[in-house]
């Protein structure tokens, strides 16, 4: 996995084009905006058109990207047998280029789905729609607006306000992102308010998860890998800041260790109950395909997190 994220901003040529991405059978996809989304740009390429990549495979099997989206929606996906009423809105990575939506996102719906938790699976604007490391030019571009959050916090928004619809409690949801991803649940998770204007009932409502879960998170340093020593002074912690989980292998080569480390340090200087939790060997973009390696297994890890922080019942 020693280039694996550099796979993300470009398709190489192993790669397959695949149809238009779908959702399955049973779940349900919603659009975020009854109209057009804030700060639109047209789309860059065939929307929602998909990649389909052997060229870096994950535990032995290839991975989907999304390579466009103007539109977003968000999926919802039921939980099977008992539901907790918990739910957790899912933000793939990619680099905010593509969106790793099957390694990062329907994987993930099928683990959350199976112990009692609504997955939501959000189909964020891509590319260009958060923080990004432009490899041609070697230099980190920030975004005039961080189109990603925009659709991050509609989500939160929409789903507390039709909570009854999804048989959720609106206040147990939660965020859990990788990579981009991963930097996506500390923006929505710090920002004070929303970076658009209103556009009905909907964003009447509270756009700040009640937990955050972040794997091998993104753009956490004040200047992506040139300065380790500060957090990025975009994300802001307050008193509102939800409890945090963090994961991430101290040999991955595209977002470095220090990165959950600064955010760790930053949520217990404001006293933001946090959990860390760092592993030797995993690289980076490992999703939950189980290996041999041990950080792999850590959906038992949130599981145990979830109960602790009071979200569910542990057997």
């Amino acid at each position: 996995m020693k280039q694996a994220f550099g796979v993300l901003l470009t398709i190489a040529a192993a790669s397959v084009q695949a149809a238009t991405w779908q959702p399955a059978a049973g779940a349900q996809e919603v659009p975020l905006w009854p109209g057009l989304p804030p700060d639109a740009r047209p789309a860059e390429g065939p929307e929602g058109g998909t990649t389909l990549r052997h060229d870096h495979p994950v535990a032995g099997r290839p991975w989907l990207q999304i390579d466009h989206v103007s539109r977003p929606t968000m999926t919802v996906y039921s939980p099977r047998g008992k539901n907790t009423g918990v739910a957790v809105v899912v933000f793939p990575g990619g680099g905010y280029r593509v969106l790793a939506i099957d390694l990062e996102g329907t994987e993930v719906c099928d683990w959350l789905t199976s112990i009692g938790v609504t997955c939501v699976l959000l189909k964020y604007r891509v590319p260009g729609s958060g923080p990004h490391w432009d490899i041609v030019r070697n230099r980190r571009v920030i975004p005039k607006v961080h189109t990603a959050l925009q659709d991050a916090q509609r989500a939160m928004g929409l789903l507390r306000h039709d909570a009854a619809r999804w048989g959720i409690d609106p206040h147990r949801i939660g965020v859990l992102g990788f990579s981009a991803g991963g930097h996506l649940v500390a923006a929505v998770s710090t920002a004070p308010k929303r970076i658009y204007k209103p556009v009905d009932a909907a964003d009447g409502a509270s756009s700040r998860p009640d937990f955050a879960v972040a794997l091998y998170p993104g753009h956490m340093s004040v200047n992506y890998r040139a300065d380790l020593s500060r957090i990025n002074p975009a994300i802001r912690i307050d008193a509102g800041t939800p409890p945090t989980f963090l994961l991430h292998a101290q040999d991955d080569p595209i977002d470095p260790v220090e990165f959950s480390l600064l955010y760790y340090g930053a949520l217990r200087k404001a006293d933001v109950p946090a959990e860390l939790h760092l592993f030797a060997q995993g690289g980076h973009g490992f999703g939950l395909r189980p290996t041999s390696l041990p950080v792999t297994r850590w959906p038992a890890l949130v599981e145990q997190w979830l109960g602790s922080i009071g979200m569910v019942r542990n057997n």
